[in-house]
């Protein structure tokens, strides 16, 4: 078995990102304005070579381990909370995508990661669509929802069930042949353009389809091993974490400016330590989690069940965590919250977040099963499934 690919690019990439990151903040409201990330945004993180941290070493690309990747995410998320929600969808659907279809694709989709000449891919695996078997294929139909990225996609990767083969498989093509609705029209991470889209009897050559549950890679080291549920974890808790820190940093240095009397008193002490606390512990969780996670990949063995739910709760964790770090955060900040600005759009955008299918209530109460002992299922996606 593979071992895990831990990459020596990683403190060169993070140089790269904060290089741009004043750039990400100066753009932030633009973006926001048209509901996608602006064209200048999108050029500086596409020049970083930030798009190749998924992609297996192989072909050229950075294939971080999971820890790589949360520090990278959450360093995005911290300049621009919507550009790092970008490119956390698109990096995982990009990366993932040659791993599990293999090498029938490379010559299409990567032709040359290391010049940075390959697809970048946006969409969603739940909620499926309909496949329907057919020579050589699968015509495939279906309504998604949360493109979140796809203003700079080349392709699109959907879900959609089988009923012949009673299965349901991740279907990659390009955006051409996608009907995008101009939708998205929300409270946060306005600057995603997580539009919705539909895709009417389009043919998709068999070899561009792989099961929804794979984590049997064809290429790539332990990292796809993990199967989207798990990966897409690490995901969201980086971008949690970029979130809360900005939104501390941003009442810290609020609260240095302001007149000392609105914020230096003993009640304000007590809960911005707690805010910190609440924050750094949460943090430890996810980071803990994954290093074991890591070393058991590095081993040549899946994670265990109860591996998988600690990899949920850790990121349900950091959701909720840094919720409540922003809520502290926004009564503490009185009116200056309430007005456009880089605490205000980070506030939208975290409880935009939250509301994100990975983190509900379902999983949490999943997790509390299992770890009671009340339960010996496996998980799939986002459900415990009970043993037979």
């Amino acid at each position: 078995m593979a071992e895990l690919h831990v990459s020596e690019e990683f403190d060169a990439l993070i140089g790269r990102i904060r290089a741009i990151g004043p750039l990400l903040e100066d753009n932030a409201e633009h973006s926001e304005e048209i509901g996608r990330l602006s064209d200048e945004s999108a050029k500086a993180l596409v020049d970083t070579g930030i798009f190749r941290i998924g992609i297996p070493a192989v072909l050229g690309g950075y294939e971080f381990s999971p820890r790589q990747a949360m520090e990278t995410i959450a360093e995005v998320s911290y300049f621009d909370a919507s550009a790092g929600w970008s490119f956390m969808a698109l990096q995982l659907a990009t990366g993932t995508t040659p791993a599990y279809l293999g090498w029938d694709v490379v010559h299409d989709l990567y032709p040359n990661v290391r010049r940075g000449h390959h697809a970048l891919i946006a969409g969603q695996g739940t909620e499926p669509g309909t496949a329907v078997k057919t020579e050589g294929g699968y015509r495939i139909s279906g309504d998604w929802q949360f493109a979140s990225g796809v203003s700079m996609a080349t392709h699109i990767h959907a879900a959609a069930h089988c009923a012949e083969e009673d299965r349901t498989l991740v279907f990659t093509l390009p955006v051409k042949q996608v009907a995008l609705q101009d939708n998205w029209d929300v409270m946060g991470l306005r600057a995603t353009g997580s539009i919705d889209y539909s895709i009417r009897e389009a043919f998709v050559p068999a070899f561009y389809a792989y099961e929804a549950t794979c984590t049997s890679p064809r290429m790539g080291g332990a990292l796809y091993r993990l199967g989207l549920a798990n990966m897409s974890g690490i995901c969201h808790a980086g971008w949690a974490l970029g979130v809360g820190r900005r939104m501390l940093d941003e009442m810290r240095a609020l609260a240095g400016g302001r007149p000392r009397a609105a914020v230096d008193n003993q009640q304000f002490h007590a809960e911005y330590a707690q805010a910190e606390a609440k924050f750094r512990a949460a943090r430890a969780f996810a980071f803990e989690t994954w290093q074991q996670c890591e070393d058991t990949l590095d081993d040549g063995r899946g994670l265990s069940t109860e591996q998988e739910t600690l990899t949920r709760l850790a990121l349900g964790n950091a959701t909720s965590s840094v919720h409540e770090v922003g809520q502290t955060v926004y009564r503490w900040a009185g009116t200056a919250a309430l007005r456009r600005s880089a605490l205000q759009r980070f506030f939208r955008d975290l409880h935009g977040g939250t509301q994100h299918v990975t983190s509900g209530p379902g999983v949490l109460q999943n997790c509390g099963k299992l770890l009671a002992g009340l339960s010996d299922g496996h998980w799939q996606f986002l459900d415990l499934v009970e043993s037979d």
